[in-house]
């Protein structure tokens, strides 16, 4: 990346970067699948198409407009470009996660809603939904994601993956981790061959939301 963009635009890659890898790492996504971005002003840094997670450097950057226009490298941007933009143009996110997340994905193939099995559910703002399918890259799934993300940080898209958001990478990808955890625990219970899990009410979901409210240290 030029040294003649900001260093909160160069910053941005470096995260950018740093959380593909983890995702990688942490078994979200398989070998170039997933996608991360963060916004800077009207600039959208996002991992390029096809490229490993471990070969990105500083030259590598990819950043686009809010409209899709490539202003920032030479690597052509990740196919699932509209889904990022969408969710910039939509709400006020600084950072959106994509990834492959296997509990997650299994689940998305099984329910238009996460069950309400743990509290986790009010990190991502309720009860998580299940985006309807559609081809990966296209307008249709970018469209479908925004209806299951109505008033939540994060959905499913069913027979796909995950997306969340937030107000930083770190943020963003915290969502994501819950969500996989959330649905893995559904799966695990749900499994026991004559249980039915017992689910939390959307009044215990509610208390739990108004909880986190003061979670947290107070500077």
């Amino acid at each position: 990346m030029s040294e003649q963009q900001p260093e909160s635009v160069r910053q941005a890659w470096r995260d950018v970067v740093g959380t593909a890898r983890r995702s990688a790492a942490e078994g979200l996504v398989v070998g170039t699948s997933g996608n991360v971005s963060a916004r800077v002003g009207d600039i959208v840094l996002v991992t390029p198409s096809g490229v490993p997670y471990d070969r990105l450097g500083p030259d590598d950057a990819v950043g686009v407009d809010l409209e899709g226009h490539q202003v920032i490298g030479d690597l052509g941007p990740t196919s699932e470009l509209p889904l990022h933009l969408a969710v910039y143009r939509s709400t006020d996110a600084a950072a959106v996660v994509h990834t492959h997340a296997v509990h997650a994905t299994a689940v998305s193939t099984l329910v238009a809603e996460v069950p309400l099995v743990h509290y986790a559910a009010a990190i991502l703002g309720g009860p998580v939904r299940t985006a309807a399918y559609a081809r990966y890259g296209t307008p249709e799934l970018a469209d479908s994601m925004l209806e299951a993300l109505r008033d939540r940080t994060g959905c499913l898209l069913a027979n796909h993956g995950t997306v969340t958001y937030g107000d930083t990478l770190d943020q963003a990808y915290d969502r994501t981790a819950q969500l996989e955890w959330l649905c893995h625990l559904w799966l695990t219970a749900s499994s026991v061959p004559g249980r039915t899990p017992a689910l939390l009410t959307t009044a215990q979901l509610a208390e739990v939301t108004e909880a986190l409210k003061g979670y947290g240290q107070r500077g």
